[in-house]
């Protein structure tokens, strides 16, 4: 499978688990995505995601999203999506 870097971790947030994501291409609810750092490595499925705790289906460029994450994700961590 191909990736591209969609963006990066700015934030986490351990109650609820939730990454706060920096935006820099799409993402659209539904998308496989893969968590990289220098200790993360995961693959999820986006299944909500939130703007300003507003659910929305899709973001682009310039925005930041939350999503539900299964495990701590860092700050700089990158964001690739799988197409």
């Amino acid at each position: 499978m191909i990736e591209v870097e969609i963006g990066h971790v700015s934030d986490y947030f351990s109650h609820p688990m939730v990454a706060g994501i920096d935006l820099e291409g799409e993402l659209k609810k539904g998308d496989r995505i893969h968590i990289l750092g220098h200790t993360t490595d995961m693959d999820l499925t986006v299944g909500s995601m939130q703007i300003e705790h507003a659910d929305v289906d899709q973001a682009g460029i310039g925005q930041s999203v939350g999503i539900k994450v299964p495990e701590r994700v860092r700050k700089g961590d990158k964001v690739y999506r799988y197409i």
